[in-house]
């Protein structure tokens, strides 16, 4: 493959253009509104999910709830359902999982948002079921 080297090069500086053609369109109009929903959409919708998945889940086990502290949010915890710290994420989360850095020693709950409803994924050791809804 004598040309391999050349293709290759090729390849990426097409894509390297293509790239820096899109960054040209990138204004500040456009980060601003991105900035505006990731604050005010994505942010505060996903700690009114984790609240609600937490209140939910002790509700349905029969135990007290509590969000994490500051020191505790520092370690990827979300919650505590009874005794048991929780991290909440999207499921999306499962997705992103070799991109981020993260590592989290409690147990994960992932939610899917739905038209009317919240689908709750959980191990199945953490309550002896797999699956909840929350309407």
């Amino acid at each position: 493959m004598p040309n391999a080297v050349d293709d290759a090069t090729e390849k990426v500086y097409n894509m390297f253009l293509q790239m820096k053609e899109a960054a040209e369109l990138i204004d500040k109009e456009m980060i601003r509104n991105w900035v505006k929903d990731l604050v005010y959409t994505k942010t505060y919708c996903g700690l009114k999910f984790q609240e609600a998945i937490i209140s939910y889940l002790a509700k349905q086990q029969n135990v007290s709830y509590r969000l994490a502290n500051p020191d505790e949010e520092a370690l990827g915890i979300d919650g505590f359902i009874g005794k048991q710290p929780v991290s909440i994420k999207p499921s999306t989360y499962d997705s992103k999982e070799m991109i981020l850095p993260e590592h989290i020693d409690v147990p994960i709950i992932t939610y899917e948002k739905k038209k009317g409803y919240i689908t709750i994924f959980y191990p199945d050791n953490l309550f002896g079921e797999k699956q909840s809804t929350l309407f």
